[in-house]
């Protein structure tokens, strides 16, 4: 996360509301074709009150690398279809009081044949988490409720870096003394990591069926620890561990003073080389993750760099992060910007510049940091639905553009005071954690995705529906998963009519769906109508309206909403 404007984590600054609660107690009518990447043909962004540009691919601006291409996909559809079962229907909630006081437009989505050539892993939402939480007793196999709220997001990556990494991070497994020019405070503490905080972060692994990617520290330079570092972290997690980041965005080091004023691209690649050198001579078969920054120009580079082990090619990414809106009106973190349509398609544009060098260098691409925001604090985003519908459809576009896995950043400080951006936090007074983990309204957006089969993406066509995305998923068995993200105002918007066209005879139809009162609503997210992840797939009830053996489906949509259908078709 760029350090300017600062981290969501440094903004210790004490909020008197716990605003989390405890778990489980196409705009515009145009038509969209989901599988290609759409010019927004506007001005670039700018990350950081002006600091970083993010470039827009247009239509005189493409990725040089031509997008993956798909393969026709076929159903039976004429033989006798067996007799049509019972069904129990979802009910689901809304319209509001007093509907239709806004009609929304009917949104007609058709669901192609073909596959676009990307895919949707079954491990791709995880979590971004300071390094020096790798201390933090709490993660542990053997802390129900740390593995209760990790389970809920799928088989996660947690990825360890951020501004720690190379501020109040020491990694030792020689018992040394942390080095007096590291320097934290109460809230944000220097801490000493050790294999045996490795190994109970393991049992943690084990019982989620997670991943891990760690940061080793680049802002003190010092290979020789990294690479022990490296050691011990093989060792401990085995095939779990997925790669090793060397620093934290050292595209601010002149910033922020871990390096000179000269320090750029050509720098960190020389000591990067060095590093990658010290790493693979004892865990030659670790990726190199790289380079983790904000800073586009950074990423060719990377992506064409020499390094004697697998790399891939990993960048940061916070949307709405103009914090005064100064510099960018339309990157402020507020909520008109939030709901607009044009941070869906600003965040296309950037996504796709970073895949480019990546397929050019036949790199996987990762966001190994992410939110809707850097900026401190609190603001009128922080902690709402409409933050959960927005974590959704940033992760299910990503993923369809051909982005791998995702990492959005969090923490493990108390919800009371603690950063409010992050997706989970923890019980009890400010900075005084009482064992609880608690889920904010982003979680179960991301729980959403998360529970999706892995398959590969089917080009969908939409159109109508309003501020509606629509996603669909072919999984091994032949069953269809179709997402609808309807981010229509779910205060004052009509159920929208949906017009669903399928590739194949639907035998069965059932449905999960997220729901929120209010945009600007806190603590009303729940999914299937509790705060918990979604109904198991084999209990899920039918969608509304459901025609067996028919190719098309009709139902209506409530606003502000994410539904998951899964189709079995013939």
């Amino acid at each position: 996360m760029p350090v300017e404007p600062p981290l969501p984590e440094d903004a210790s600054a004490r909020n008197p509301d716990d605003g989390s609660r405890r778990s489980r107690g196409n705009s515009g009518g145009s038509a969209r074709r989901k599988w290609l990447i759409g010019g927004a043909g506007t001005a670039a962004v700018a990350l950081a009150a002006g600091a970083v540009i993010f470039p827009l691919v247009t239509d005189d601006d493409e990725p040089s690398v031509a997008a993956p291409t798909g393969t026709p996909v076929a159903y039976e559809t004429e033989a006798a279809l067996p007799p049509a079962p019972e069904f129990t229907y979802y009910e689901q909630i809304g319209p509001p009081a007093g509907s239709p006081l806004e009609p929304v437009e009917p949104w007609s989505v058709t669901v192609a044949g073909q596959t676009t050539g990307t895919a949707l892993p079954e491990n791709l939402i995880g979590l971004s988490l300071e390094a020096t939480d790798l201390a933090d007793p709490a993660l542990a196999g053997d802390n129900p409720e740390m593995v209760h709220a990790l389970q809920g997001l799928g088989r996660p990556l947690l990825r360890f870096g951020g501004n720690a990494v190379d501020r109040r991070f020491f990694w030792t497994s020689a018992g040394e003394p942390i080095p007096g020019n590291l320097k934290g405070d109460k809230a944000h503490p220097v801490r000493a990591v050790t294999p045996q905080d490795l190994a109970r972060v393991a049992t943690l692994l084990e019982a989620v069926d997670g991943r891990i990617a760690l940061t080793v520290d680049l802002g003190n330079y010092d290979p020789a620890r990294a690479a022990d570092m490296a050691r011990h972290a093989r060792d401990a997690f085995g095939e779990r561990l997925v790669g090793i980041t060397v620093g934290n965005e050292p595209n601010g080091y002149a910033k922020t003073g871990l390096r000179g004023a000269d320090y750029g691209v050509d720098q960190y690649l020389d000591e990067l080389k060095t590093y990658a050198q010290a790493i693979y001579e004892v865990a030659p078969e670790v990726p190199i993750i790289g380079p983790g920054t904000y800073a586009e120009s950074w990423w060719g580079p990377f992506a064409s760099v020499d390094l004697p082990q697998e790399k891939i090619l990993s960048l940061h990414h916070y949307p709405l992060s103009a914090c005064d809106g100064s510099g960018d009106p339309q990157g402020e973190p507020i909520m008109a910007n939030l709901i607009d349509p044009l941070i869906h398609d600003r965040a296309q544009d950037y996504r796709a510049q970073a895949l480019a060098p990546g397929r050019e260098n036949g790199l996987a691409t990762w966001i190994t940091e992410t939110g809707q925001s850097a900026c401190p604090g609190s603001n009128e985003t922080t902690k709402t639905h409409a933050s959960a519908l927005w974590a959704a459809d940033y992760a299910l576009s990503g993923a369809e553009l051909g982005v791998e896995a995702m990492s959005f950043h969090s923490s493990l400080i108390t919800c009371q005071g603690g950063p409010p951006m992050s997706a989970i936090c923890t019980g009890g007074a400010y900075l005084q954690p009482n064992g609880q983990v608690d889920q904010r309204a982003n979680y179960y957006g991301l729980s959403m995705v998360a529970e999706i089969p892995a398959g590969e993406f089917l080009a969908t066509d939409a159109a109508g529906g309003g501020l509606a995305y629509a996603y669909s998923v072919r999984h091994a068995d032949g069953s269809i998963s179709v997402a609808l993200i309807n981010q229509n105002n779910p205060e004052t918007a009509a159920q929208t009519e949906v017009t669903l066209k399928l590739p194949g005879r639907a035998l069965t139809g059932t449905m999960t769906q997220m729901t929120g009162a209010a945009f600007a609503s806190e603590d009303t997210t729940t999914i299937d109508g509790g705060r918990t992840e979604s109904v198991p797939a084999a209990e899920r009830l039918t969608v509304p309206g459901f025609a067996y053996g028919e190719t098309t489906q009709t139902f209506p949509l409530s606003a502000g909403t994410v539904t998951v259908l899964h189709f079995t078709l013939q």
